[in-house]
């Protein structure tokens, strides 16, 4: 499943807490904000199979980036946040992605990578913006919720830290499928070994850049789980 699916039944409820801040976004929120970036880069041209890196701190809407990017078909890549200059321009470059997008507590390194990245079309950045950059707020504000029609579940591709050389990424053979019908992150694994469902709630306590932490908060919101995010 994912949040579009709890929308319609319990769109009141929580899908993401922020542990520091009590911030809360709702089921229905969470997928009206991801239907609005799907269509963002719909408009852009971006077609399933594409590629987008975003990279930011524990952020209120950090899962709606990678729910729009999983909505619109795309492959995404979440960047470390403590990556410098030359790897996130390395990985950017790499994985061929069309567009970033960041916040401006990342504003200063924003700015450094965008001579070395002018394959971007597209850079938007959170709760503020610079040079060289468009308000992600603006910019979904701007498109209508409903869902791209005939949807197909994007997925993410990784990279590694780059302790030996530069980042590496962990591709794998994405073959398009229908969101509706697509599992989230490890959504089966959660659900079969440890039970999770709508009741319950998930605590992460770790950057969502890691493979773990994002797989598994899509995978808990998949099931109608609330993911709290400290």
């Amino acid at each position: 499943m994912y949040p579009g699916e709890h929308a319609k039944t319990t769109p009141d409820k929580p899908a993401v807490i922020m542990g520091s801040t009590g911030v809360v976004v709702t089921f229905q929120q969470l997928d009206e904000a991801a239907c609005r970036l799907a269509r963002v880069v719909h408009d852009l041209g971006l077609v399933p199979g594409d590629h987008v890196t975003f990279c930011m701190e524990n952020h209120p809407r950090y899962l709606e980036v990678a729910w729009g990017c999983r909505y619109a078909g795309l492959i995404y890549t979440a960047a470390s946040s403590r990556l410098t200059s030359g790897e996130l321009s390395y990985i950017l470059t790499d994985s061929e992605s069309k567009v970033f997008i960041t916040s401006h507590y990342k504003a200063e390194q924003a700015a450094e990578i965008i001579p070395e990245t002018p394959a971007i079309r597209l850079r938007l950045m959170l709760d503020g913006v610079i040079d060289g950059y468009e308000s992600y707020e603006t910019a979904v504000a701007s498109k209508p919720v409903e869902p791209l029609p005939d949807r197909v579940a994007g997925t993410d591709m990784l990279y590694s830290s780059g302790t030996t050389g530069r980042p590496k990424g962990v591709a794998s053979k994405w073959t398009p499928e229908p969101l509706e019908t697509t599992g989230a992150g490890v959504a089966g694994l959660q659900s079969l070994l440890f039970g999770v469902g709508p009741d319950s709630v998930y605590l992460s306590p770790a950057p969502l850049y890691h493979a773990a932490p994002l797989r598994f908060c899509l995978g808990a919101q998949s099931l109608g789980a609330t993911v709290v995010v400290m």
